[in-house]
């Protein structure tokens, strides 16, 4: 018996059909959409940081902002809860069955969680602490300067790409299965190159975004820069 047989008949003795092709079709549109596109914008940084915060934090429209929030945060906050209702309904079966695929499954599971709270900081740190605090986006010089030099921070964003990319490459394989586009052992072998492809592609725009803002970080210009913006928000010290 496969590995992946066994897993979608525990699927569909416990999910609903519905539900579960609910939330896998919120895990790639509009989340992975939103991804991609975010991942792009950030590259924006090898230009300068007009350029990324053009690219980043500003919105055409003043309504967009706003927009683009609830069109992320409801389907991730839909996604979440479905994620987290599977994750403690089945239980691990690899000492059973040490394949290939349950190490993904395990692996897709650890890697959600990973995300879940890599994107709970971020959303926090970069998107609403800034706004609500101190009244507007965060600057770009504030994030690069954090890049370059707080270790923990460029940690945290390296290791938070990472598990995105791979949850996103192998949830878009889980969702070709669960909507039946992939319905044979065979056509699944034959998509695993292609999710490999999508992990790296996503790896590498999301890693080489995140080596232009630390290289930016290092500037003189960015230190100054973040220098004058700590002084207006009155912190005296660093981390």
């Amino acid at each position: 018996m496969s590995t992946h047989a066994a897993t979608a008949t525990d699927l569909s003795q416990k999910t609903p059909l519905l539900q579960s092709r609910l939330g896998s079709f919120l895990a790639v549109v509009p989340l992975s959409i939103w991804v991609v596109n975010h991942l792009w914008d950030n590259l924006a940084a090898f230009y300068g940081g007009a350029a990324w915060q053009s690219a980043v934090t500003e919105y055409k429209h003043p309504y967009a902002q706003a927009f683009t929030f609830l069109i992320v945060m409801l389907p991730l906050l839909f996604h979440t809860g479905w994620g987290l209702v599977r994750m403690f309904s089945f239980k691990p079966n690899n000492l059973a069955y040490p394949y290939y695929g349950n190490v993904k499954y395990i692996v897709q599971r650890v890697a959600g969680m990973g995300v879940l709270a890599f994107l709970g900081a971020h959303i926090w740190l970069a998107f609403l602490q800034p706004r609500l605090i101190y009244g507007g986006a965060e600057p770009f010089a504030a994030i690069a300067y954090e890049m370059h030099w707080h270790p923990p921070t460029i940690m945290v964003y390296t290791l938070g790409v990472l598990g995105t990319a791979y949850h996103l490459a192998n949830g878009i394989q889980g969702f070709a299965m669960g909507w039946g586009l992939l319905a044979s052992e065979r056509s699944m072998r034959r998509f695993e190159p292609w999710s490999i492809v999508i992990f790296l592609v996503l790896l590498g725009m999301g890693w080489g975004a995140l080596f232009a803002l630390y290289k930016a970080g290092g500037t003189e210009q960015v230190m100054q820069e973040r220098a004058r913006i700590m002084q207006a928000r009155g912190v005296v010290s660093d981390h």
